[in-house]
């Protein structure tokens, strides 16, 4: 399987089984290429062991960690595949490779897909599972394939974190033993996060760089482990926590997708390649609006006449998108109730929530709502008369967390109300945007072990749908803050929210973190009020304002408090970030290097001839010291003016690259915007 700069290599030997042979620079003689004869090392190192197998089954002389697990209806607990055919598969966005398998006795087909998107460097794997028997077969694990590195001693990246600490990067070097990944919390991904970086102590711009990013929400598994033998293995896909799957007969049950790549070239080009493939295949067209949000402002004390008063200092500043908060509906007025009730509150909104929809209308806004369709306080009048449509079991008493109940959407009628209340919510009103929470992790699951999968899968069709009745509404995906940020939901959802941490320095290592796999265009970032609410931290305006047009740029100050100077500076800062949003959101995005002594953040974004530099340094140190910063992505050749707050520098791509230029920023909380124009 060829990309325009890899190659990734597979066949079928002379057992029948699919064998790993290459991942890495594209090789072009495909006929240099051999299948190694299978050998045992000694009767306690079995050939099955220690084959480099595309896809590995429970079965066997297998010991390993294995992509599937099934019991037929007979009780046999054991997969011995053989090889039947291959399709390919041509469309205008990928060319596909299907390789079909069998069982040798069951009726069980096994389908690995192979899609292939050339100029992007990237390949996507996943399987399918076909029972074409008369009975059930139940399907205890399913991993959407097995990657093999030819490497010892690599480092295995990822993020850590919890609730208000999301994306957080750490480093583990790969040794013996396993190292295992996961989330089992069915709705939050603030621990963990699906995705593998797998490198040779890589840097941006050099070194051997694979990884994967699995297009699944929820109760993900991955393992990394390096072999006895000389090479590291990863795998990924559906956690077999509390799972299973019956496959009834003539059914077929696919696998989340793994978008996976290697980059030659350091996390620069992984970045560049998922961020363009997110962007052209995945993201809805157009920029995204400027939005400001209510919830600081008010929290649970909605009512129209402040957010009358809300909008039109909004509109002031500069927003586009003025979006209503947690409080607008039912008895909510604190966490304990309201959940479910999606009617609006009479008596926050007397003459209901068109007056204030109109009202932002007027002002020339686009109008949100924030919604948290998957749950239900015990005090809602949805409880009372429908108790039986949360998770539980009849013998135990519900866990509460939050306040709140995690509805069965996988029960028809579950999944029909909220289908119909967002469908009301989006038919009646003038709303252009959904911030879709959710709020705790599920637990009781009744009494069937594939709720975990189906609950998400139901979500997905809920905004598939409703997206299909309203296909100009924007979906934000948020979950307690930045637990729902995954390839899965990326694209039904538009946009992500980062994390419920809005501190502007703690925000540079969220996202930062976040850049490594996932596009700029669906991070969204805000600026809050300081002290901040959870660091306690004050940090300069122009910092926080820095920091959140680094994504989608939100505001969510009480902006009625502003001073003059506050407003003066919001509309300065949200009319720049208009002029350079398209390089922002659409552009190549760079984290650049230095050595300065100070802890600098630089990070570059580029759009055809123009560019955006954006420096902050947090802390001066002992010395204060500038920083040399190098640019990236500019044309040798060409020249280019830099404007910077003090002046002008005009040099050219090659100076500015290799030599770069010198700058210094001083205090705390220091932060510099400069534009990059080609002459």
């Amino acid at each position: 399987l060829q990309t325009r700069s890899n190659s990734y290599a597979f066949g079928i030997d002379n057992q029948g089984l699919v064998r790993h042979l290459y991942w890495g620079s594209r090789i072009n003689a495909m006929e240099d290429f051999e299948m190694p004869e299978l050998a045992e090392v000694s009767t306690n190192d079995p050939v099955y062991e220690i084959t480099k197998e595309e896809f590995p089954v429970y079965g066997g002389l297998r010991y390993k960690e294995h992509c599937l697990k099934v019991t037929f209806a007979d009780g046999t607990r054991d997969v011995a595949y053989e090889y039947v055919n291959y399709e390919i598969q041509k469309n205008e966005q990928c060319e596909e490779l299907v390789i079909i398998l069998k069982d040798k006795h069951y009726a069980l087909v096994m389908e690995l897909h192979y899609k292939i998107y050339e100029a992007y460097d990237l390949m996507e794997r996943f399987v399918v599972l076909k029972n074409e028997s008369t009975e059930v077969m139940q399907i205890e694990k399913l991993h959407s394939g097995q990657f093999h590195v030819p490497y010892e001693g690599l480092n295995f990246r990822n993020v850590h974190g919890h609730w208000g600490a999301e994306q957080q990067k750490f480093v583990q070097k790969v040794d013996y033993g396993k190292i295992i990944f996961e989330n089992r919390r069915g709705i939050s991904s603030h621990n963990h996060n699906p995705y593998f970086i797998l490198d040779q102590d890589a840097t941006e711009t050099t070194g051997n760089v694979y990884f994967g990013a699995l297009r699944m929400t929820g109760n993900f598994s991955g393992a990394v482990e390096q072999t006895q033998y000389g090479e590291t293995l990863v795998q990924m896909g559906i956690n077999t926590h509390d799972f299973t799957w019956d496959l009834k007969p003539g059914e077929s049950f696919a696998s989340p997708e793994i978008l996976c790549g290697y980059s030659a070239d350091g996390f620069q080009t992984m970045s560049h390649n998922l961020h363009q493939f997110a962007n052209d295949f995945l993201l809805r067209e157009g920029l995204r609006p400027v939005l400001y949000n209510s919830w600081e402002a008010t929290g649970f004390d909605v009512t129209v006449q402040e957010q009358k008063k809300l909008a039109a200092k909004a509109k002031e500043l500069g927003a586009e998108l003025f979006v209503v908060d947690d409080g607008w509906f039912g008895q909510r007025h604190g966490i304990d109730n309201g959940l479910g009730d999606w009617y609006v509150n009479k008596e926050k909104f007397p003459n209901g929530i068109d007056e204030l929809i109109d009202e932002v209308k007027a002002q020339g806004l686009l109008f949100g709502i924030w919604v948290e369709p998957e749950m239900v306080n015990p005090k809602a009048e949805l409880y009372a008369k429908h108790p039986d449509w949360i998770y539980h079991f009849d013998t135990r008493e519900s866990d509460t967390s939050r306040e709140q109940y995690v509805l069965d959407l996988t029960k028809n009628e579950v999944k029909a109300f909220v289908l119909e209340m967002l469908d009301n919510l989006l038919s009646n009103h003038e709303i252009d945007y959904i911030k879709w929470d959710a709020n705790r992790p599920i637990s009781q699951t009744n009494l069937k072990k594939d709720l975990w999968y189906k609950h998400i899968q139901a979500l997905y069709d809920i905004v598939k749908e409703t997206k299909k009745k309203h296909p100009a509404v924007l979906f934000e995906a948020c979950a307690s803050g930045g637990g729902r940020i995954d390839y899965g939901i990326l694209g039904i959802f538009d946009d992500f929210w980062t994390s419920d941490n809005t501190d502007a320095y703690d925000r540079l290592f969220i996202q930062d973190a976040y850049s490594y796999i996932y596009p700029i265009k669906a991070m969204r970032a805000w600026v809050t009020d300081c002290p901040n609410f959870l660091s306690n931290r004050v940090i300069p305006m122009k910092f926080r304002y820095h920091s959140a047009m680094m994504g989608t740029l939100g505001i969510g100050c009480n902006i009625l408090k502003f001073t003059e100077e506050d407003i003066a500076l919001s509309q300065e800062m949200i009319a720049q970030y208009k002029e350079i949003r398209p390089i922002i959101q659409e552009g190549t995005f760079y984290r650049l290097n230095h050595t300065s002594a100070n802890d600098y953040f630089l990070y570059e974004y580029m759009k055809g001839n123009e560019g955006v530099l954006f420096a902050f340094l947090p802390q001066s140190k002992l010395g204060h010291r500038g920083v040399t910063v190098k640019l990236r992505g500019l044309e040798e050749n060409a020249s280019y003016e830099l404007l910077m707050e003090d002046g002008k520098l005009t040099k050219s791509g090659s100076y500015l690259m290799k030599h770069g230029f010198d700058m210094r920023l001083t205090g705390d909380y220091a932060s510099m915007l400069i534009r990059i124009n080609k002459l």
